[in-house]
C-alpha cells in the first residue's frame, strides 16, 4: 500500500494504469446495474464509449438512455474518464518537455555518435569563437559537435553543438556520453592549465581513437604534457613569435592568419596517405596535387616528425600526413595515389 501511495503521489504510469483499469471496470459495473445493457454487454461498444467520454469527443452514437443511466455518466464516468485523460494528456507532454529540456541542460546522452568533434570547457566569447569554426568546417551528414563543460545551467550554443553537463572536467562518464570513445577528435581548454591537463589525460586514456588537443597559457605545462603522453597535441599562443616575425618580415601575421583560419581561402589542410598506397617520392606528390587538384602541398608529417621543406627525393608511404594550401578541404577517395607512383616510375 504504501508504494501504491508513492507511486499515485508521484503519478506514475503503473499508477495511471491501475486507475484507468479500476475506473473502467468500476464504469461499467455501475451500468450494468442501472440497466444499461445497450452498449453495456457489447466490451468492444462500451471500450468506444468510455474513450470518447474521456476525450470529450462525445459522437453521441452510444449514450446511456436510462435516468440512473445518465446520473451514473454525468457524475461517475465523464469526470473520472476526463480526469484520467487529462493525467495521461500531461504526463505525455511532461516527458517530451523534460527530454528536450534534458538535453537542452546538458543531460542528453549521444554516447552512439562517431567521427564527430568534441570541445572540453567553456570560456565564453574564445570558446563560442571556437564551436562556430567547427561548425564552418563541418560537412553536410557529418555528426554534430558535442560540448562538454561545467557550470553552464543550459547548452550555450544549440544550433551548432550539443551539450554534455558535468561536475568535473577530466570527468570519464561525462566523455561516455559526449561519444568521445567514438570521436573524430577531442579539443580540452580548461579555466587553468591544471584542469586543461588533467582532462586531456583522462581524454586521452579513455579515447584512444580520438585525436586529442590541448590548449595551454604556459609552454611549460605544455611540454610537461609532450613528455608524458606525445599522442596529445600541445598548443600554446604564439602571439609573442607572430609579433617578433611580423615586425622582421611585414606581412608574416597575414599569411598566418589565412593559413589557419577557416571559412577563407588559401587555408592549410592534412591528408593521410592511405593504408595499402605504394610509396612515391615528395616531388611526384607536388607536381601532381597542383596540377589534378590546384592545391599547393608545403610538407609532411612522419610519427609526429614535421618536414615543411622535404627534399624532392622523399619518400612517402602510408601512414605518412601531407599538408597542403587550397581553398577547400580535398576528398580523401578522390586523391589518385596509385599516380603518383607511376608518375615517378
Amino acid at each position: 500500500m504504501r508504494r501504491f501511495y508513492v507511486a499515485l503521489a508521484e503519478l506514475t504510469w503503473g499508477a495511471i494504469a491501475a486507475l484507468s483499469f479500476g475506473h473502467l471496470a468500476v464504469s461499467w459495473l455501475l451500468l450494468a446495474i442501472v440497466g444499461e445493457s445497450d452498449f453495456v454487454s457489447r466490451p468492444v461498444d462500451f471500450v468506444y464509449y468510455y474513450i470518447v467520454t474521456a476525450t470529450t469527443v462525445g459522437y453521441g452514437d452510444l449514450s446511456p438512455q436510462t435516468g440512473a443511466g445518465r446520473l451514473v455518466a454525468a457524475f461517475f464516468v465523464l469526470p473520472g474518464a476526463i480526469a484520467i485523460f487529462t493525467a495521461v494528456l500531461g504526463k505525455l507532454l511532461a516527458a517530451v518537455s523534460n527530454t528536450w529540456r534534458g538535453r537542452m541542460k546538458g543531460l542528453g546522452n549521444f554516447s552512439d555518435r562517431a567521427d564527430h568533434d568534441v570541445v572540453m570547457g567553456w570560456q565564453e566569447a574564445t570558446t563560442r569563437r571556437l564551436l562556430g569554426l567547427i561548425h564552418r568546417e563541418r560537412r553536410d551528414g557529418e555528426a554534430v559537435t558535442v560540448l562538454i563543460a561545467k557550470d553552464l545551467e543550459q547548452n550555450p550554443a544549440p544550433e551548432n553543438v550539443d551539450y554534455v553537463r558535468v561536475d568535473r572536467l577530466a570527468d570519464p562518464a561525462g566523455l561516455e556520453r559526449a561519444g568521445a570513445v567514438n570521436a573524430r577528435s577531442i579539443i580540452v581548454r580548461g579555466v587553468s592549465d591544471d584542469e586543461t591537463l588533467a582532462a586531456a589525460l583522462v581524454a586521452s586514456a579513455t579515447c584512444p581513437r580520438a585525436h586529442v588537443v590541448a590548449y595551454f597559457d604556459f609552454e611549460s605545462t605544455a611540454s610537461i604534457l609532450r613528455q608524458q603522453n606525445s599522442r596529445i597535441e600541445s598548443v600554446t599562443s604564439l602571439s609573442s613569435e607572430l609579433m617578433v616575425r611580423a615586425a622582421r618580415d611585414p606581412g608574416t601575421s597575414v599569411v598566418a592568419n589565412l593559413l589557419l583560419s577557416a571559412g577563407k581561402d588559401d587555408t592549410a589542410f592534412s591528408v593521410r596517405v592511405p593504408e595499402g598506397a605504394a610509396a612515391f617520392p615528395y616531388e611526384a606528390a607536388l607536381r601532381l596535387m597542383r596540377r589534378r587538384h590546384a592545391v599547393t602541398l608545403v610538407g609532411m608529417n612522419r610519427h609526429g616528425n614535421v618536414d615543411l621543406n622535404c627534399h624532392e627525393g622523399t619518400e612517402i608511404q602510408s601512414g605518412d600526413v601531407l599538408f597542403y594550401i587550397a581553398d577547400h578541404r580535398l576528398d580523401p577517395g578522390a586523391i589518385a595515389w596509385d599516380a603518383f607512383a607511376k608518375e615517378s616510375a
